[in-house]
C-alpha cells in the first residue's frame, strides 16, 4: 500500500541535526565503465562521439518482464564527479544494510556528466572547439547512458545535488515518469539570474580576461584567471555561521585561504571550468514543472549562498508540481551551506519517508 507522502514527510521531518565529522572512506565495492554515444548532436548543432563514464554499486534486479526495477541514479554538481558520492558523509549513511539505498537491494548509478570527470570534456583535446553543451544536452546524454548503455528504462529514484538537482527537474519534464520518485537537493527551478548568475559570469570573464588564456588555446593554465574563479567559488560555497566558529580570527582565515586556494587550483582546467559554469545559461524548468507528476521531495538549506531562501522561490515553485514537497533545512553552526546536499545526516529521514511512500 502506498502511504501518503505528505503524512510520511511530516512525521519524518527531523529536528536540526549536527553532521558528524567525516570518517575514513569505506571500501564500497564499485564497478566503473564507459559508454560511447555515437554522433550526438548538441543544442548548438555540433556533432560528436561522446564518452560517458559511470560508476555503479550493487546489482541490477530484473522483474518478471526482464526490466531492471531497482536502479537509483545520483547526479553530481558543477565540477564534481559521480565518485563524490562514495564519501563517508553520503555513502556510509545510505548504502549499508537497512539504509535507504541498501546495496543488497539497490543498483546505484553514478554518472560523470559530460564535461566532468572521466567523461568527454574540452581538456581531452578539442579545447575551445568542444561543443558548447547545455543542461538539456547533459540530461539527454545521461538518458542515453541509461537506456543504451546500462539497459535501464525506469528509475526507482532519481537524486541530484546542485547542478544535479537542476538536472533532475529537467529530467522530470523531458522524460515524465521515467523516475518513480525524485529527490533534488540544493537548487532552484528558475532561470540562473541575480547573484547566482553573477558569480558564474565573473568567474568565466576572469579566466577569459587572463592573457594566458589565449582564446582557449593556452599552453599552460591561465592561473591568474583561475585563481579568481576559485576564490569566487569558495565564497559561493561558504557557510557563515560555521566559518565564524571555525575561523574566529584574521590569522585563522588567512591561513585557511592560503592553504585551500592552491589545493583547489590543482588539477583545474580553464576550458573545462568555463564550459561547466556556462552550461546553465538557458536553464529554466519553471514553465513546465506541472509535467512532473511523480512524488518529489525537494530540499534546500537556509545557509546556501547560491540558493538563498529569502527569495521565496522554492515555496512558490513547489506548488506547480502536484505531488511535490519542499523542506528548508534550518541554518545552524553545524550546517554545510550549499554542500549540505552531500551530508546525508541532514536529510536521511526525508529520503527514508520518500522510499517508503513510493515502495
Amino acid at each position: 500500500m502506498i502511504l501518503s507522502l505528505a503524512l510520511l514527510l511530516a512525521a519524518a521531518t527531523p529536528a536540526p541535526v549536527a553532521a558528524p565529522p567525516a570518517a575514513a572512506v569505506s571500501a564500497w565495492p564499485t564497478t566503473e565503465g564507459d559508454v560511447t554515444i555515437r554522433g550526438f548532436t548538441f543544442a548548438p548543432g555540433e556533432t560528436l562521439d561522446v564518452r560517458m563514464h559511470y560508476t555503479t554499486l550493487g546489482t541490477p534486479r530484473r522483474d518478471a518482464q526482464g526490466r531492471i526495477d531497482n536502479a537509483v541514479m545520483v547526479l553530481h554538481g558543477t565540477g564534481g564527479t559521480g565518485r563524490q558520492f562514495l564519501q563517508p558523509q553520503f555513502a556510509d549513511r545510505l548504502y549499508g544494510a537497512g539504509a535507504p539505498l541498501d546495496l543488497a537491494k539497490t543498483y546505484v548509478i553514478l554518472p560523470d556528466s559530460i564535461g566532468h570527470g572521466k567523461s568527454s570534456k574540452p581538456s581531452d583535446g578539442l579545447r575551445a572547439k568542444f561543443p558548447r553543451y547545455n543542461y538539456a544536452d547533459m540530461v539527454a546524454l545521461q538518458h542515453r547512458l541509461l537506456t543504451e548503455g546500462l539497459k535501464v528504462d525506469r528509475l526507482r529514484l532519481l537524486m541530484g545535488t546542485s547542478m544535479g538537482c537542476m538536472h533532475a527537474f529537467v529530467w522530470g519534464e523531458t522524460y515524465p515518469g521515467f523516475a518513480r520518485a525524485m529527490m533534488p537537493t540544493a537548487c532552484l527551478t528558475v532561470e540562473i539570474a541575480g547573484r547566482n548568475r553573477m558569480w558564474r559570469k565573473l568567474s568565466i570573464d576572469a579566466i577569459r580576461a587572463d592573457p594566458a588564456y589565449a582564446g582557449g588555446e593556452y599552453k599552460t593554465q591561465p592561473v591568474a584567471g583561475l585563481r579568481t574563479a576559485v576564490a569566487l567559488s569558495m565564497m559561493a560555497g561558504s557557510v557563515p555561521l560555521r566559518l565564524q566558529a571555525e575561523l574566529p580570527t584574521r590569522a585563522a582565515v588567512d591561513a585557511a585561504v592560503e592553504k585551500r586556494v592552491p589545493t583547489d587550483l590543482a588539477g583545474r582546467d580553464a576550458n573545462d571550468l568555463i564550459w561547466q559554469l556556462d552550461a546553465s545559461r538557458d536553464y529554466n524548468p519553471s514553465p513546465d514543472l506541472a509535467k512532473i507528476t511523480v512524488p518529489v521531495v525537494w530540499i534546500n538549506s537556509a545557509d546556501d549562498f547560491i540558493n538563498p531562501p529569502n527569495l521565496g522561490i522554492a515555496e512558490r515553485e513547489v506548488r506547480k508540481m502536484p505531488r511535490a514537497t519542499f523542506r528548508l533545512i534550518p541554518e545552524s553552526v553545524d550546517g554545510r551551506g550549499h554542500s549540505t546536499h552531500t551530508w546525508a545526516a541532514f536529510w536521511i529521514d526525508d529520503l527514508k519517508a520518500l522510499m517508503k511512500a513510493t515502495d
